[in-house]
């Protein structure tokens, strides 16, 4: 199999992950500003904030490789991105399962009390633990080695596909939490918040729907500007609107964990420390960790 045809491969099951985990986040921010989660127990609602983080970390992990291709690559083939996008989702997948858990166990222990969430989560957390981890480790011996391909070229063609999937890979942790954004300002909830939190949510929402606009971007542009025909300008362009997308989108996400962790903690320092941490670990997933590989490799390439 070409390398062409694994990176596209990879960057199609990691939409594939990310749409998974999108559920989950939409109904985290949704769940913590509905009326009755001011009902549950004190450990309930940290939980509920912890399933949160974790899942936005899962979305901070299975966009990374997309950051890395179109950063570092330029959107040429490497078996490099191809790795990363390998260890990346086999990451991912540890706090999505813990996360699925913990809303497993929130949604169950209001209907049955907590010992029946307790033993739901946990059968639901060794399903997804088999089936993303158990099996693969049985399997291993089977699986090709890691491609040792040199980076090359691609097709045109091959480069706007991949161009279009990924954005198809980042936009459904923003239209997840678009969706939450929207929504909860009709709740009674939100009228509660303080007005910093509300401004901060309002800031959040722009941020968010501009990421969403950008995401768009390129569909938009091949259809119209280039009427469906591959481009190498097209690729350029639509590769700048992709790059620059998730800029907003974690400067959307870290407010919006500060409103919602504040009001599952109750405490401004520690929402306020968790929505650092979540810039910080999306800025440097998605932006960090890409441009010092680009630096290294620029230096690498420079050597006589």
């Amino acid at each position: 199999m070409s390398l062409e045809r694994k990176l596209k491969i990879a960057l199609d099951e990691s939409r594939l992950l990310i749409l998974g985990a999108q559920v989950l986040f939409g109904f985290q921010f949704n769940g913590i500003f509905q009326e009755l989660f001011e009902e549950l127990p004190r450990a309930s609602q940290v939980l509920a904030c912890a399933g949160l983080l974790l899942t936005m970390l899962t979305v901070g992990l299975l966009i990374a490789p997309s950051m890395q291709h179109r950063i570092v690559e330029q959107g040429q083939g490497s078996p490099k991105v191809l790795a990363l996008a390998t260890l990346f989702a086999e990451a991912a997948l540890l706090p999505l399962a813990i996360a699925l858990a913990l809303d497993v166990f929130l949604a169950m222990e209001r209907v049955a009390g907590a010992s029946f969430g307790i033993n739901s989560a946990g059968t639901f957390f060794a399903v997804a633990i088999m089936c993303w981890y158990a099996l693969e480790v049985l399997l291993k011996r089977r699986r090709q080695p890691v491609t040792t391909e040199k980076p090359k070229a691609i097709p045109l063609e091959t480069q706007v596909d991949q161009l279009l999937t990924e954005a198809r890979v980042i936009i459904p942790g923003a239209q997840a939490l678009l969706g939450f954004q929207l929504t909860v300002t009709f709740m009674h909830a939100f009228q509660q918040l303080p007005t910093e939190a509300k401004w901060a949510h309002a800031a959040a929402l722009c941020c968010v729907g501009l990421a969403v606009i950008l995401l768009m971007a390129p569909a938009s542009l091949h259809r119209i500007s280039f009427g469906g025909e591959d481009d190498p300008e097209f690729v350029k362009i639509g590769s700048a609107f992709v790059v620059a997308a998730p800029i907003p989108l974690a400067l959307g996400i870290a407010p919006d964990t500060y409103v919602a962790a504040g009001r599952a903690l109750q405490s401004e320092l520690g929402a306020a420390l968790i929505a650092l941490a979540a810039i910080a670990v999306l800025g440097g997933l998605w932006y960090g960790y890409p441009l010092w590989r680009r630096k290294a490799s620029a230096k690498i390439s420079r050597r006589p």
